[in-house]
């Protein structure tokens, strides 16, 4: 019995068939994913995203805030009109207030060492001292750390714990006075 005609060819993609009708139904309009808390608190859901900003003072489009002057072809620059369209009033300041005050508060430093790494540097310093070379021939060296790779990670760890490094040798060379 022979196969069906159509069956066997290939399928033509369907350029004239518009998918955005087919998936604009699933797609419902969600509120916005706020990460900042003090606008998160401000915001009202019954209102649309630009009038809650528009409330809390802050900018929608920020092009649109900041205009950037236009210049001539000639390098000259176009006068604008700068009529303004009715200032908004501004029913929520303590928004831009208190992200203001988040903003001029000193960055915390969150930068450390992996406890691996501080393991490593003080095995290699309590083994090999300032000895880079037999450093790089250790069994313990499992990435195969080059000498000046290894002094690279020593000064990290000197530069990100000074106070604890300056510990560490002293009680270092108190063992070898003890040893003596």
């Amino acid at each position: 019995m022979p196969k069906a005609k159509g069956k066997s060819r290939r399928q033509k993609f369907a350029y004239n068939l518009n998918r955005k009708r087919l998936y604009r139904s699933a797609r419902r309009r969600a509120a916005p994913r706020i990460e900042c808390s003090h606008v998160r608190h401000a915001w009202d859901p019954a209102k649309s995203v630009a009038q809650n900003l528009a409330d809390m003072g802050l900018a929608e489009d920020p092009n649109k805030a900041v205009p950037i002057p236009r210049k001539k072809l000639l390098g000259m620059e176009v006068e604008i009109d700068e009529q303004e369209k009715g200032k908004k009033t501004v029913r929520k300041p303590y928004v831009v207030n208190e992200m203001e005050y988040e903003a001029s508060l000193p960055e915390k430093k969150s930068n450390t060492l992996s406890r691996d790494l501080i393991d490593y540097v003080r095995y290699m310093i309590q083994n090999h001292g300032e000895n880079y070379k037999d450093m790089a021939r250790d069994e313990k060296n499992y990435y195969q750390d080059t000498p000046k790779q290894i002094k690279r990670k020593i000064n990290v760890y000197k530069n990100f714990y000074p106070e604890e490094y300056k510990a560490f040798v002293a009680s270092l060379k108190q063992e070898k006075m003890d040893v003596q």
